[in-house]
């Protein structure tokens, strides 16, 4: 399927590992133009040639920190003088440190409303007079399966993710009339650093190893397994193509069947 992406130009968000690099993976794969970015440059370098060995199509990235408003303003001022006028705008972001909520203070909830979700207002201010003057685009919110049933020993991210669905509902209703879709994915068990972190965080506390905190985690999929990081991808890159014509302000999670909630 030709999802119509040849010569889109994306910004994908967090992208030199992980999700991010799945979904600009996939998006270099059907031929958009695309900009990585990520806080670190070596490992957008890798990420770089790794993209272009796989898919014969060089992204560009940019280096900057997703909470800080000017590197923002900086991306997709830098995205539009190499690439062209952004069409798609992949919002991603590694999460906030774990703990219950006697753990954090002031400075911690602020950190992550930056960057959780904050960053996402920002790119999403930058990119939308750029969107409308070119007949419309596509924005995606990667958050969390939180968004549906809250992560024990995550308050952080539990709080601000969901914060990030009522952004995004709310914006396909403003911005359907200007061609523009707005979607969330949601993660769940994906074989990712993340998900390793998490792992080991939970055997700790549970005084058990991380391949019995695996197994465990396991059999409460119906898949058996933790998810790819391309099998993310792929979804990512449909929702931010011009082959999604009519699906916008829904919230998909990709779990393998973990999240029991309708």
């Amino acid at each position: 399927m030709d999802l119509g992406l040849k010569d889109k130009v994306a910004i994908v968000c967090a992208s030199s590992s992980g999700l991010g690099k799945a979904i600009a993976t996939e998006l270099c794969r059907e031929g958009a133009r695309v900009m990585l970015f990520s806080p670190f440059e070596e490992q957008l370098k890798e990420a770089q040639a790794e993209i272009e060995e796989k898919t014969g199509n060089r992204p560009e990235y940019f280096t900057g920190d997703i909470t800080k408003a000017e590197d923002i303003r900086k991306l997709v001022v830098t995205t539009t003088e190499k690439l062209g006028p952004v069409y798609a705008l992949m919002n991603n972001t590694g999460g906030p440190a774990p703990g219950p909520f006697d753990k954090f203070g002031d400075e911690d909830w602020q950190y992550a409303f930056e960057l959780c979700l904050l960053s996402y207002v920002r790119l999403v201010r930058e990119c939308l007079p750029i969107m409308r003057a070119n007949g419309g685009g596509r924005i995606l919110n990667s958050t969390s399966s939180s968004v549906k049933a809250v992560l024990d020993n995550l308050i952080l991210s539990n709080t601000f993710r969901m914060g990030v669905v009522g952004l995004a509902k709310t914006l396909s209703q403003e911005l359907g009339g200007d061609g523009i879709l707005v979607n969330v994915i949601g993660p769940g068990r994906i074989g990712t650093a993340r998900i390793d972190q998490l792992d080991r965080v939970r055997a700790e506390k549970a005084g058990k190893t991380v391949e019995e905190i695996q197994e465990s985690a396991f059999a409460n999929i119906p898949l058996g397994r933790y998810g790819k990081p391309e099998e993310y991808g792929k979804l990512a890159a449909f929702l931010l193509a011009p082959s999604n014509t009519y699906i916008t302000g829904q919230t998909v999670l990709v779990d393998g069947g973990l999240v029991k909630a309708i």
